[in-house]
């Protein structure tokens, strides 16, 4: 949903004349038509688009640099220490609240487990260096942007990043990024739809969502179509919703997954069988009860309206959970995940 509403965004300071919302409908139903006739080369078109931003990400860093190395003086602490506008830790946690999207797909790396040498040892590496190289990027990219392009006032806040752009480099390069990003917000949509679709298939083949509706394949293409179809409806929200709210929505279903994670590392590693030596506690313990304990803390800097609505959807799936296993007298239901479906 956030993709199609960046490129709508997006497109629509490169092309004023034509309204967001008709950019995010005509990629809706793009990503849609694409999904439904089965795309077996999701993974090269990705690895292009990869490969595309990486050299923008270079070309940029080098012309920022550049910029900063012609003006006059530069104050290196102006990026941690900000322009006095926001005062305290306050805007820092809301910031990182919200921001918390930034890092989801990390754990995508364990889907490579089958084809790692040493899986055990290798993935949760790789999740960690992939994890920690991600947020030192995003620190260089932050840091770069505002000795650049000093201070926090922008025209349109949302497409804030076309402001730097041009005062870096000029519209040629706005264009050159607004390219870029496009076509890797449609890249993630793209794969996001296919995979969130499968999900959902795989969710009511085994009966944990109604049989009827998500468990239906396509008789031509051989993918989940009604699956595809209901994502599709959902991500016409986009249409309507704006993105500082989207963006805090996104960040709370990923608090309360990274509070869950910690709190089943501390369940496992810790509660279930044998009593565990004190070494266990500081090795598995200490670390997921800082996880849970910063989570909990960033939870506290989101908004009232996205406490309630992620709060509501919380509660209407655990009522749907108690209703699919009458009051957890059943056994909670499980889905297997194999590669037999497209």
């Amino acid at each position: 949903m956030i993709n199609y509403l960046v490129i709508g965004i997006y497109l629509h300071q490169s092309f004023p004349q034509v309204p967001a919302w008709g950019f995010i409908a005509t990629m809706i139903a793009l990503v849609t038509v694409l999904n439904v006739l089965g795309i077996q080369s999701v993974s090269r078109f990705g690895n292009a688009l990869i490969a595309a931003q990486l050299v923008f990400v270079l070309v940029f860093v080098g012309l920022a640099a550049r910029q900063i190395m012609a003006q006059n003086s530069v104050d290196l602490l102006v990026p941690w220490q900000g322009d006095g506008s926001a005062i305290g830790m306050a805007p820092v946690l809301a910031g990182a609240a919200i921001l918390c999207l930034s890092f989801l797909g990390f754990d995508a790396v364990s889907t490579l487990a089958e084809e790692a040498r040493e899986p055990r040892r290798d993935i949760p590496r790789a999740i960690i260096i992939t994890t920690i190289g991600a947020g030192l990027l995003f620190i260089l990219l932050a840091a770069i942007s505002q000795l650049a392009f000093p201070g926090s006032r922008f025209q349109h806040v949302d497409s804030a990043a076309n402001e730097v752009m041009r005062r870096i480099a000029g519209p040629y390069f706005v264009s050159f990024f607004t390219a870029s990003y496009v076509a890797g917000a449609f890249g993630s949509a793209l794969a996001s739809q296919a995979s969130v679709s499968r999900i959902l298939y795989s969710m009511g083949r085994d009966r944990v969502l109604p049989h009827r509706i998500f468990a239906g394949l396509s008789q031509r293409f051989n993918t989940p179509i009604w699956s595809i179809l209901v994502v599709s409806l959902c991500s016409t929200l986009a249409l309507v919703i704006d993105l500082a709210t989207l963006a805090s929505l996104i960040s709370f279903g990923a608090l309360v997954a990274f509070s869950v994670v910690n709190l089943a590392v501390i369940k496992t590693y810790l509660l279930d069988g044998k009593p565990h030596p004190f070494s266990a506690w500081m090795r598995y313990g200490s670390p997921a009860a800082i996880g849970f304990a910063l989570t909990l803390w960033l939870w506290t800097s989101l908004s009232a309206l996205t406490l309630q609505i992620g709060l509501g959807w919380l509660a209407a799936g655990m009522a749907y959970l108690l209703c699919l296993t009458r009051g957890l007298r059943k056994a909670v239901p499980t889905v297997q995940f194999d590669n037999s479906e497209s």
